[in-house]
């Protein structure tokens, strides 16, 4: 049996270095968890089906279930604990709230990172266009109505000037 090989990692995270020693195969979203101690990326298939894990790298909306930490090694990474100042929400989260687009919870935090994603690429997306960009999260509880109608709502509350 082979020795247990480790890769020294370093990323920014939510604004914060973060160094560690890693194996080769330890995705994202396990360092994430284990490492940063970052909770609200969830780990839902392993498989890059269910949008859970989605966090955005170097800008970028990606599954970290299938991205490993070695992948990231010197990004800036994003995840739902850093879309907002601590004890604040951001727009899209809040948007969430108002709009009852949320039941469990579990599949929020890859929602609104997704939505954030769409929103950096369209400021204005149609429904049909929100639609599409979600074909990569999966709700299994809720209808996607709501959804959609909040992520709507969290794009013109990010396109409206500060203090509106």
């Amino acid at each position: 049996m082979s020795a247990r090989v480790l890769h020294p990692v370093e990323m920014t995270v939510n604004g914060v270095t973060i160094r560690a020693q890693v194996e080769t195969r330890q995705a994202l979203a396990e360092f994430l968890r284990a490492n940063a101690g970052l909770t609200g990326t969830h780990i839902g298939c392993d498989t890059s089906q269910c949008g859970a894990c989605t966090v955005h790298v170097d800008g970028v909306g990606l599954k970290s279930c299938t991205l490993f930490a070695v992948q990231a090694n010197g990004a800036a990474v994003t995840t739902i604990e850093g879309v907002a100042p601590q004890g604040a929400m951001h727009p899209m989260q809040q948007a969430f709230q108002e709009h009852h687009a949320l039941q469990c919870g579990f599949c929020t935090p890859g929602m609104i990172m997704s939505a954030l994603d769409l929103v950096r690429r369209n400021p204005e997306p149609t429904d049909d266009e929100i639609r599409q960009a979600l074909e990569g999260n999966i709700c299994r509880c809720t209808g996607y109505y709501n959804i959609v109608k909040a992520i709507a709502a969290g794009a013109r509350a990010m396109r409206a000037p500060a203090g509106k």
